[in-house]
């Protein structure tokens, strides 16, 4: 039987050796020695499209925002970095986007149109997309850690959207695609598509970082995401004849339909309901787009300080 001890041995040694390995291995696979990320994030998210806006005519980005209609949206992230400077990031988010003729405010310009119009809209948005994030200022930092480091960047990607728009009628809101109120799909409008309620978007903005500790820090970024639809508010062209709403829609929806498509105070509109079809109803020449501001935390998976520190004391021949 001792002749088997030293096999046994080697055996359990083989054994433990591959064990300990094996959980290196892991824990370096889940860690990613500090290249894998994780962050959550919280902010306003802000509407820019036909609907609502500030005074005088439409403007662009900030300049024609309806702040009392701001909605939280929630994020959630994963990056990868290839290098200190350069990130890769994967994200989910999800928000809600309303737009209110009536939020305009009364200042006898271009705006009193919008008040005339009187339509509104509210959506859901569930978005994922993957992006770039480059650290400019990395090469100017003089030492290795990340603690107490600011770190501008900007970001630039790709990525999908789902909304669904909906308005208010008889208090309940009621999703607008399916009543074409722009006669979406209808023979006698060839130029109006139907439109999908999934769209590609590209996310473009800048932040920053500021790490309070090696692996964790807090942030702000603004992203804007570029959209190629300008249906988010199911608003785009103009006034259809709403005779039409029965010979494509179930009886049900046409009532919808007819009371949804035209909701304005306009003077003679409804002595002269034929009217309604000369009244600029949306903006075709511009897509729908909107932005975030978004307050974020993160936290490096591995903790880099002590791998340092350990490897400090292993012996300098093999590290």
């Amino acid at each position: 039987m001792r002749l088997h001890v030293p096999s046994v041995r080697i055996v359990v040694l083989f054994l433990s050796l591959t064990i300990i390995s094996a959980r290196s291995y892991s824990q370096s696979i889940m860690t990613g020695n500090g290249k894998w990320e994780i962050g959550l994030g919280f902010g306003p998210m802000f509407f820019l499209g036909d609907l609502g806006g500030s005074s005088g005519v439409g403007k662009r980005f900030v300049k024609d925002l309806d702040f009392p209609l701001t909605q939280l949206s929630k994020n959630l992230y994963v990056n990868y970095y290839a290098a200190e400077w350069l990130g890769f990031r994967l994200a989910l988010n999800q928000g809600t986007l309303k737009g209110d003729d009536a939020q305009a405010p009364n200042k006898g310009g271009a705006e009193e149109d919008r008040l005339l119009r009187n339509l509104h809209f509210k959506t859901s948005i569930l978005e994922g997309y993957i992006a770039a994030e480059i650290y400019p200022t990395v090469f100017l930092e003089k030492y290795d850690e990340r603690k107490g480091k600011f770190r501008p960047y900007g970001i630039v990607g790709i990525g999908m959207m789902k909304y669904k728009p909906k308005a208010m009628l008889d208090g309940q809101w009621v999703e607008l695609q399916p009543l074409r109120l722009e006669g979406q799909g209808m023979a006698e409008y060839p130029n109006s598509k139907p439109y999908k309620l999934v769209q590609k978007e590209v996310p473009l903005g800048f932040g920053f970082k500021y790490y309070l500790k090696e692996n964790m820090y807090v942030g702000l970024e603004i992203l804007h995401r570029q959209l190629f639809t300008d249906y988010i508010d199911d608003v785009s062209t103009g006034y259809i004849d709403p005779i039409l709403f029965d010979s494509y829609l179930s009886a049900a929806d046409a009532a919808k339909a007819k009371r949804l498509y035209y909701r304005g105070t306009y003077a003679g509109a409804v002595t002269r309901p034929q009217e309604i079809q000369t009244y600029q109803r949306g903006d075709p020449t511009e897509n729908d787009a909107f932005f975030s501001t978004i307050l974020r935390f993160g936290w490096r998976l591995g903790d880099n300080e002590s791998n340092r520190q350990r490897k400090q004391l292993r012996c300098p021949v093999f590290y």
